[in-house]
């Protein structure tokens, strides 16, 4: 019986690998061996989770044609995989990735840490903030007091508490966009949103036309779900989108949804302006195309002066053609698993009856919690603090990498919760893996990317501030010395505990 539970074709490896950036030669080493490149290209894709493990690997001939290279070296290179545990074997059964016994196994998303791992690493992987006290405890309290009313019904209400749904709709309305209740789902985060639109609009095989880059998770979970996904690049800095690609897309490709974060893009921090919204709806309801549109970094603008341009479904309110989702977790706090959908009521009315076969609906006390929050003022108190925070942060990681990495470069954003950095010509990969050696957590440019894109960027949240901050660039720049002289796996200094 095969040991592998997917595959990767010799295009797609071929494509992963050549995007990637030759590690830098040290003073006096010479390059690596051909066979000997293409194994560490293959373990880093590992390492990273971009191949998962038990993934079968092409055969010798076929990656070796996709890559112009003898197969001869294709065959070097599987030996040498093999004898460090990043490759399994069995003749009749082809070659499946594997990680070394002791390794923990690499996530393909952005998983935070778990607390234990915490003293000794800084995790820059995870954009999310601690709890806006004294706010979560209050909105948990108020909960219980409105619970046992609740608590004499079954509690399955798949479509949200209706007293929540009523609040959602009212703050669109207040935004200037009429909304009914009706034309609200209350989902289990984002993510169960995204993950609902997804089943619902686009089955296996259908395509997505997405930012490049976009968000990680979302990207896995289309992956996951059988999608084929059509990369439209961003405008240069923070210039958001453009608009004669996204028509290009959306007229040849004719993707069924395209995914879009127009408020503080993760991971660029883009904002997209008034004139952009509307042309992309309009684009969008041109080609038949669903817009699926990601709010949940809206409320997170950080700098007072901004005006923020009105939400992308203002131009098409009735919802037939904007998927709007929005979600506690980035303004409020991760725990907190409230998110929800603003669409047509024809649209929320088949997620719901599609959300049957899924999770029934989402946990009532939560959504008590942040409907408490939202009726008594406690939800804007709770953002302004998360605002000062993330504020702060921002302008304590962006001094600290401006002075230990002077040499990287990027714009700063008016809001949201991420950096998006050009690493100075190194590979972002290694970056991530030499980042593990000496104690900070970064995520590489291809993981927000399709097929091995952004080799060289790292995304950097603003979850971290003042000491740690510091001592997350000293970090950083400590990987990068390590990436310029060529380091191999081994002989880094042990992280040091740092606890503040």
């Amino acid at each position: 019986m095969a040991q592998w539970t997917s595959a990767v074709g010799p295009a797609q490896l071929a494509r992963q690998l050549q995007a990637q950036q030759p590690r830098p030669a040290g003073p006096g080493t010479r390059k690596p061996p051909a066979y000997r490149a293409l194994a560490d290209g293959i373990r880093l894709l590992v390492l990273e989770g971009r191949v998962p493990v038990a993934a079968r690997l092409p055969a010798e001939r076929e990656l070796a044609l996709a890559l112009t290279v003898s197969r001869t070296t294709v065959a070097a290179a599987y030996e040498a995989l093999r004898t460090e545990g990043f490759l399994e074997s069995r003749r009749g059964a082809g070659s499946w990735t594997a990680v070394p016994a002791g390794n923990p196994l690499p996530a393909r998303g952005l998983e935070p840490l778990p607390p234990e791992s915490l003293g000794s690493m800084i995790d820059l992987g995870c954009a999310a903030l601690p709890a806006p006290e004294p706010w979560l405890t209050r909105g948990v309290q108020g909960a219980l007091e409105e619970l046992p009313p609740y608590a004499h019904t079954h509690g399955d209400y798949p479509a949200g508490l209706p007293a929540l749904r009523q609040m959602l709709a009212d703050r669109y309305t207040a935004r200037g966009i009429p909304t009914m209740p009706e034309q609200i789902m209350v989902t289990t985060g984002a993510m169960g949103a995204i993950d609902a639109i997804c089943h619902l609009f686009a089955g296996r095989g259908e395509r997505i036309a997405v930012e490049s880059p976009s968000y990680a998770n979302i990207l896995q979970l289309m992956r996951s779900a059988g999608a084929r996904l059509v990369p439209v690049a961003m405008a240069e800095g923070l210039g958001s989108w453009d608009l004669g690609r996204w028509r290009q897309v959306l007229r040849d490709a004719a993707p069924r949804l395209a995914y879009v974060v127009a408020d503080f893009h993760n991971p660029t921090g883009a904002l997209a302006d008034e004139d952009q919204r509307r042309q992309l709806v309009e684009a969008a309801r041109s080609a038949g195309t669903v817009l699926v549109v990601d709010e949940t970094m809206a409320e997170l603008h950080l700098d007072e002066d901004l005006e923020m341009p009105r939400p992308v479904c203002a131009f098409d309110p009735a919802g037939a053609t904007v998927l709007t989702v929005g979600s506690a977790s980035k303004a409020f706090w991760a725990g907190m698993r409230i998110g929800w959908v603003r669409a047509a009521p024809d649209v929320i009315r088949s997620l719901v009856a599609a959300r049957a076969y899924a999770d029934l609906g989402t946990p009532v006390l939560e959504q008590l919690g942040v409907n408490w929050l939202m009726r008594t003022g406690g939800w804007e108190e709770a953002v302004s603090l998360r605002r000062e925070q993330a504020r702060e942060n921002r302008d304590a990681l962006v001094a600290a990498v401006r002075r230990e990495l002077p040499e990287w470069e990027f714009a700063v954003p008016r809001g949201g919760l991420t950096l998006w950095v050009r690493t100075g010509g190194l590979s972002g990969s290694r970056l991530a893996e030499a980042g593990e050696r000496v104690g900070v957590r970064v995520p590489s440019g291809p993981r927000f990317g399709v097929d091995g894109a952004f080799e060289g960027f790292v995304r950097l949240p603003f979850t971290v501030g003042g000491p740690v901050a510091d001592e997350a660039a000293a970090r950083l720049a400590a990987a990068a010395r390590l990436v310029e002289s060529g380091a191999g796996s081994g002989g880094a200094e042990p992280p040091r505990s740092f606890v503040a």
